[in-house]
């Protein structure tokens, strides 16, 4: 180790890990534990399980990494895992996988991600010749216990990782057989944003005596500004994106992200972003995941400055240089809004989540803030005029460096020579004219409605008679033709085999490109179920639940037959 390397990371060098990690660490630039790894590196070093409360962003992935590589012995042989990690989603299985290589590189550890829509065969062979730390999907994990591809005799630890995540995608069954299969004398760890009653009920069943750790959101100081400035516009559906526009082009983020609900959603936002200038990359599951990469690198890079996204496209992704959050709806569940902002104002910086709300959405963003015990400030559109005086500050910004840090002796000759004609103040308001009209501030004269609170009565009322939501916030149609742009697949399991909505959800988001927000209606009965699913990734769909099993079943899975109906 470097003399400096020491100095780097005394924090984590007085938590007692390897010198391995240290050298790792040092090599990454962290010099001190984030409080979640202060808090939790220590007691799972002694073995013991942990039961924690932390946002996205708070350091947790290292929290448990470290500790697991610390167990990892040296020189081991290839053999079974000692390690598994259940994560919601493919990009966080891909990101854990990551990290858990990057700090345990000089330790030869074998990091394998598991998880749907890859090529079985390449999960296969790795397994056969031996990983030390397996990171997973529920559902793809389950599918190789049942193979006996994934042996979990030797498992030392096991993590839950976003567990809320987890049971929302409909896979505690799934968690609970796979715990089943370990051994009893295992460490458990279970990482979760938000804790409902069913994350208490899991602890309780799996966990021995855990340490509990709640890691609040930073707050700051009396007198001083939060963390996370939370503010919302009341905005009509059809001015959101003349909204969007505006407010970004007032805050001027360096780099920000707005979640949409579907992928048809993504792809016209971040062409309407495009038309205004801005670098917008879109990012959605229905894109491989070298198109995804892809974007990532142009936005870790700067030549993208605004990400479009689905939650579960963006779910587990860490940007440093993020500064904004824009909920472009505002999201179904307070727990979404929580994983949502916690991507900014991480590790001490300063952050904005901002959320455009149509009139009836502003009794949710009352909820949001009741469950979330934070205080989310509805304000005003930013006006033309506003804009217009935004533009010229920062026109009159980049005049003010160019003064201070270009050679402009060059053009000097020009100034003495209009001199002899004009005056000069005049002449340094045409040379601002044309500075700010060189930088793209067209003008936008379309006013946007301000819309007076007592909307949300209104909204309330215009509501009624709307179809009733099913558990998930899909639309209940029972006996109606599909959606427009939807295809409904059969399905040969129902009630009688213990099928929920949610059981349906997982499958398809685990297994295929979707999202839970992309799947339609869903209608179960006593035999068989019926999912609708967006046209375009029908014949996907149907593929993917044919090479897996739902509840533990492998059932029949076509197109809905009209004519039977």
């Amino acid at each position: 180790m470097t003399p400096n390397a020491t100095e780097d990371t005394s924090g984590f060098a007085d938590l007692g890990l390897r010198p391995e990690l240290l050298r790792a660490i040092s090599g990454l630039g962290y010099e001190e534990p984030t409080p979640i790894q202060r808090e939790a590196i220590p007691p799972l070093l002694e073995g013991r399980d942990l039961l924690g409360q932390a946002a996205t962003g708070t350091g947790k992935t290292a929290a448990f990494a470290l500790p697991i590589l610390q167990r990892m012995p040296a020189g081991r042989a290839a053999g079974a895992p000692l390690a598994l990690v259940l994560v919601p989603t493919r990009e966080l299985a891909v990101q854990v996988s990551e990290a858990v290589h990057r700090y345990g590189r000089d330790l030869g550890t074998r990091v394998l991600p598991i998880y749907g829509g890859q090529p079985i065969g390449r999960q296969l062979r790795e397994l056969q010749r031996g990983v030390d730390v397996v990171v997973a999907t529920p559902g793809r994990a389950l599918d190789h216990i049942g193979r006996k591809t994934l042996q979990l005799d030797s498992l030392l630890i096991v993590v839950l990782d976003e567990a809320d995540e987890m049971l929302d995608m409909g896979f505690a069954e799934d968690i609970d057989a796979i715990l089943q299969e370990t051994p009893g004398e295992r460490q458990t760890v279970l990482f979760s944003a938000t804790m409902p009653p069913r994350i208490s009920s899991i602890a309780r069943q799996h966990l021995k005596d855990p340490v509990r750790i709640q890691i609040e959101r930073e707050t700051a100081a009396p007198g001083e500004a939060p963390r996370v400035r939370q503010s919302a516009y009341l905005v009509p559906r059809a001015y959101k994106p003349t909204a969007l526009g505006r407010v970004l082009d007032v805050e001027a983020p360096e780099a920000a992200i707005v979640f949409c609900r579907t992928r048809e959603e993504v792809d016209q936002l971040t062409e309407t972003m495009n038309g205004r200038g801005y670098r917008a990359e879109a990012l959605h599951g229905g894109m491989g995941q070298e198109q995804r990469d892809r974007v990532m690198a142009r936005l870790r890079s700067g030549t993208a400055d605004l990400l479009v996204a689905t939650d579960v496209a963006a779910r587990g992704l860490d940007i440093e240089q993020l500064t904004h959050v824009v909920n472009y709806n505002v999201p179904s569940a307070p727990e979404s809004y929580v994983h949502r902002i916690g991507r900014v104002g991480r590790a001490g910086r300063e952050g904005v989540a901002i959320t455009l709300a149509e009139p009836r959405e502003h009794r949710m963003l009352k909820t949001i803030e009741r469950v979330t015990k934070s205080r989310i400030t509805v304000e005003k559109v930013p006006t033309v005029a506003d804009l217009r005086a935004r533009r010229l500050e920062l026109t009159r910004s980049a005049l003010e460096e160019s003064i201070l840090e270009d050679d402009l002796e060059h053009f000097r000759v020009v100034v003495d020579t209009l001199a002899d004609e004009f005056d000069l103040v005049e002449i340094a308001m045409a040379a601002v004219k044309l500075a700010h009209e060189a930088s793209g501030a067209a003008a936008d004269e379309e006013e946007i409605p301000d819309v007076p609170l007592r909307a949300e009565r209104e909204g309330r009322q215009g509501g009624e008679g709307r179809v009733r939501r099913e558990a998930g916030g899909r639309d209940e149609r029972r006996g109606r033709a599909p959606s427009g742009g939807m295809t409904r697949i059969f399905i040969g399991a129902g009630r009688s085999a213990g099928i929920r909505p949610q059981d349906l959800v997982g499958a398809i988001a685990n297994e295929s490109r979707l999202s839970g927000r992309d799947i339609g209606a869903i209608e179960i009965a006593d035999r068989f179920s019926l999912v609708e699913v967006p046209d375009y990734a029908t014949e996907e769909v149907i593929a993917a639940l044919r090479q897996t099993t739902i509840k533990g079943r492998k059932v029949t899975v076509r197109r809905e037959r009209f004519e039977a109906r």
